[in-house]
């Protein structure tokens, strides 16, 4: 994978000091391509077509030019937001469905345009449905459906996991906070050792979630410390923006060493118990299997 330029002596190049222990952690680990892109973004441009038609006609095409662009839009961005809620959906270890298929209602409301746009230049009744049904459709194989179903809560208790799901959905806000707060900042290395500790953050979270009675072990990790991140980030950024403190950068170069550091340490150990506890319950299986073994041997 490429990577920045970049040295002692290039703009936002590495400082001595400030590079924290251990092999770098690669900020795109874990990370997928997101659906909200180009593909989406074309369907709020298409229905432009139909503004033509509608100042362009008697006042029924007006109308139906108007409802035909404006139910396309909302199509849109009801698909995008769908896609956006897939992407969050697909990164997660456990995860539930969303409450809204957006997507699928976003499909609805572009064949429901097509249909309307249709009926402005036909005026009759077959040829708007065709196009109404054959856009949703097309719809519907460009972006696929929304997810239906709940994903690794097979045999989990449904109380933990949504004690998970909020400490998850909490601190992916505290996440966000710092990210868009270290960009008042204005500086690049810091905003991808942000995303460094991003990164590690979300490892940890990916760890609770396959584990929901990790939670108690990490409750001060999504919680307490992320928050604290959060408020030193704000505190942080608007410092640096006004007078550029060196000590300060460094001071907060060195927290963000501390955080990635301690937040992989703490996944590190949850995993190490989760592999304790997985040997133990193996070796108690195979204990108890090796009492039965005589017991239900046939006799000579």
């Amino acid at each position: 994978m490429a990577e920045r330029f970049g040295g002692k002596y290039s703009p936002g190049g590495a400082k001595p000091g400030n590079t924290p222990p251990g092999p770098p952690r690669n900020a795109y680990d874990g990370k997928r391509r997101s659906g909200a892109g180009g593909k989406s973004n074309m369907l709020f441009v298409v229905p432009a077509v139909f503004l033509f038609s509608a100042f362009g006609g008697d006042p029924q095409d007006l109308v139906l030019g108007l409802s035909a662009f404006g139910l396309m839009e909302l199509g849109a961005w009801l698909t995008r937001e769908g896609i956006i809620a897939q992407d969050a959906y697909d990164a997660r270890n456990v995860a539930r469905r969303p409450a809204i298929p957006r997507k699928l209602f976003g499909a609805v409301l572009t064949g429901l345009g097509l249909a309307a746009g249709g009926y402005a230049g036909d005026g009759g009744l077959v040829y708007p449905l065709l196009f109404g049904v054959i856009g949703a459709g097309l719809h519907l194989l460009a972006f696929g459906p929304d997810p239906l179903r709940d994903k690794g809560m097979e045999g989990v208790d449904s109380f933990q996991t949504d004690r998970v799901a909020r400490a998850v959905d909490e601190g992916e806000k505290h996440l966000a906070a710092m990210k868009d707060a270290i960009l008042r900042a204005g500086d690049r290395q810091l905003e991808a050792r942000v995303d460094r500790f991003v990164t590690a953050a979300r490892a940890l979270f990916r760890s609770v979630e396959s584990d929901p009675g990790d939670l108690t072990a990490a409750r001060k990790y999504l919680g307490v410390y992320l928050m604290g991140a959060r408020d030193a980030t704000v505190k942080f950024a608007d410092l640096y923006a006004q007078n550029r403190d060196p000590s300060a950068r460094a001071a907060y170069d060195a927290l963000l060493t501390d955080l990635e550091t301690n937040f992989a340490a703490r996944s590190t150990a949850l995993l190490s118990n989760n592999r304790t506890d997985l040997d133990i319950e193996i070796d108690v299986l195979r204990e108890r299997l090796q009492r039965e073994a005589p017991r239900t041997a046939t006799p000579e």
